[in-house]
């Protein structure tokens, strides 16, 4: 019978674990909800692939939309296929009153390299802090480093964090009007193209 209660007991503290596991898990997603369609985007600084200082603030007086997504690594497949599809689609965003903007936790050097070796025409954003990811309510892993050949030569990219990929469309009054938490990064920018086009 003794044996029976120390495991019956065991198995009642395991359940307690695990209850209050799930508990601080649901808490955390409470805390840390994102932000949502209709919300006030915050205004945002930040250094470009070139160095120079970017503000969204800026953006939005000048009366355009303002695409921010967030992506993974620079260099790496997908986020590539995003990035060159934003490229490709420059006439028909700039069309629309569009201005983009793609943010990592790359740092200058990386997203130097990533707008060099792709020809990339908007501006890549470095979020080394993690700070703007966190105001937009993205979730942030740990970090890495990959390898690349870039201009002949082998370099190593390090990244302090892993944002994940999600899109934001920002309308000139400053409020968020579109959030896709399920980006598919070939697609992106033709998603967010139609989505504005059946808004006008």
């Amino acid at each position: 019978m003794g044996g029976y209660r120390i495991v019956g007991s065991v198995g009642v503290l395991l359940v307690l674990v695990s209850l209050l596991s799930l508990s601080a898990g649901l808490s955390g997603a409470e805390d840390a909800p994102g932000l949502k369609v209709g919300d006030t985007a915050p205004l945002f600084n930040a250094n470009d692939h070139l160095g120079h200082l970017w503000q969204a603030k800026k953006v939005l007086q000048s009366g355009q939309f303002l695409v921010v997504y967030f992506y993974p690594a620079a260099m790496t497949g997908g986020c590539t296929k995003q990035a060159c599809a934003y490229r490709d689609a420059s006439a028909p965003l700039k069309k629309e009153g569009i201005h983009v903007v793609g943010i990592s936790a790359d740092p200058v050097v990386n997203l130097k390299y990533f707008q060099t070796e792709h020809g990339l025409n908007f501006p890549l954003l470095s979020d080394v802090n993690g700070d703007v990811a966190k105001q937009f309510g993205v979730p942030v892993k740990e970090g890495g480093s990959i390898m690349r050949t870039v201009q002949g030569k082998e370099v190593t990219l390090e990244r302090p964090f892993t944002f994940a990929r999600w899109t934001f469309i920002v309308d000139p009054s400053g409020k968020i009007v579109y959030k896709n938490t399920g980006v598919n990064a070939a697609e992106d920018s033709q998603t967010v193209i139609e989505f504005l086009k059946s808004k006008n």
